[in-house]
């Protein structure tokens, strides 16, 4: 039958184990209906939000179109208040057409180029031993640029100096023997022709004396000139040799510049060379320089014109401090050998379409564009001469903008208060702002 308290444990082990697994099964219950429960709810929303969704589409679709309709309306109306509304303007937007004096004359192309300028050249053939200077070293008058080899020129000056010291010597035993037979024959004790003989010898001793002396010179000279030094104070511009060249007689070792004596060598037309004469002031640009204006004055014109150009230099000389330190830049300009009245307008003002141009003039408190006809444009100042289209002293836009319309009215605001003197900056750029700044 087994032992009575191992079948008491079993039989309380075995309800335990009932009582956890029905826990369990209610534990499981409840959760599926909780899900089951959640599941209802959310189909329940959803019908709701569909029910809802549909009445706040159709509002959302009516909404649209009653705005749209509405735009129309709303532009129609902006617009017409902006008409009625005129431009504000103020007086720095305005530019005066004036009657102004313009020079007018030939034109002139060239280049610009110093005055004192040396190419440096071998004067003996001879290897380059030392260059000391590169372009663009500042030297001073007699400062060594190149040294070439002066062995075999040396050699030679040795030689010549020895042999003017054998002349030299030739031609005092010779004086003496002659001042002898002088003596000699004032006494009797010889003959004439002895005398003439002493003399003959002492006349072409004295005559090989001078030519080793000249050779001597020479000589010098030669060992002198292996040695190349600045005529003047300037820049190297140009070095053309390096050490270890050979230098034949002529090559040009390198080039020194004065950057002070800067001169304009232009060409005109022969066609106009009548008009220019010595004196007359010149403007000119040059290529580096920007729009910077340079002015000068006609030094003089070359007598002859160029055989294959047809055209004459000109040489212009730079007025005042202000002139270009490089040489070689290609420079355009104009000979003021005339002066005339012309109406002139600044390019600002004009509004060009293709080969067009008009301005928008004002005029009874209102715009019009009027069409201009233009000439050619002054360097100076810039503006453009007006043949037909406009008087002087009529009004225009400086700086029209594109949304500016013919007959559209205008005021003219005092320029005395900072916010007024603000809206007229932006009444070119920005008409409707500046009537909105007026309607404030």
């Amino acid at each position: 039958m087994g032992d009575p308290g191992i079948r008491a444990e079993n039989a309380d082990l075995l309800l335990r184990t009932k009582l956890v697994t029905r826990k369990r099964d209610n534990t499981q219950g409840n959760v599926v209906a909780y899900l089951q429960g959640l599941r209802s709810a959310e189909h329940t929303h959803f019908g709701i939000n569909n029910m809802l969704r549909k009445p706040l589409s159709v509002l959302l679709v009516v909404s649209i179109l009653a705005a749209c309709s509405k735009a129309p309306e709303n532009a129609d109306k902006a617009a017409s208040v902006a008409a009625a509304k005129p431009l504000l303007i103020s007086p720095e937007d305005l530019l005066t057409v004036r009657n102004n004096a313009l020079a007018s004359g030939p034109s002139i192309t060239g280049s610009v180029q110093p005055e004192r300028r040396a190419d440096l050249r071998a004067e003996v053939s001879a290897v380059v031993l030392q260059v000391l200077k590169e372009n663009g070293d500042n030297v001073r008058r007699g400062d060594l640029l190149v040294r070439l080899d002066d062995t075999s020129i040396r050699d030679g000056l040795s030689s010549a100096e020895a042999a003017t010291r054998s002349a030299d010597q030739s031609f005092v035993q010779a004086e003496r023997q002659f001042q002898r037979m002088t003596t000699l024959r004032a006494s009797g004790m010889v003959s004439t022709q002895a005398l003439d003989d002493a003399e003959t010898r002492r006349n072409n001793a004295q005559s090989d004396l001078a030519g080793a002396k000249a050779r001597g010179v020479q000589a010098r000279q030669q060992l002198q000139r292996t040695e190349a030094r600045a005529p003047f104070d300037g820049i190297v511009s140009d070095r053309k040799v390096s050490a270890g060249d050979t230098a034949q007689i002529g090559k040009e070792l390198l080039k020194v510049i004065d950057p002070s004596s800067m001169r304009f060598e232009g060409m005109v037309s022969a066609d106009n060379i009548g008009d220019i004469q010595a004196g007359q002031p010149v403007v000119f640009r040059v290529n580096g320089y920007g729009e910077q204006e340079f002015s000068g004055k006609v030094r003089r014109v070359n007598p002859s014109a160029n055989a294959t150009t047809r055209q004459v230099e000109v040489l212009v000389d730079f007025s005042g401090e202000k002139q270009p330190k490089l040489a070689g830049l290609y420079a355009e300009g104009r000979i003021e050998a005339a002066s005339r009245n012309s109406l002139t307008i600044a390019a600002t003002a004009l509004v060009r379409d293709g080969d067009k141009a008009s301005v928008w003039r004002m005029k009874d408190k209102k715009l019009q564009k009027t069409a201009v006809v233009i000439g050619e444009r002054d360097l100076r100042s810039g503006e453009f001469i007006v043949v037909s289209g406009v008087a002087e002293g009529d009004s225009v836009i400086r700086y029209p903008a594109a949304t500016l319309k013919d007959g559209q009215a205008v005021e003219l605001s005092a320029a005395v208060t900072a916010p007024v003197a603000e809206g007229s900056k932006s009444a070119s750029a920005a008409p409707s702002a500046s009537g909105s700044e007026k309607g404030k």
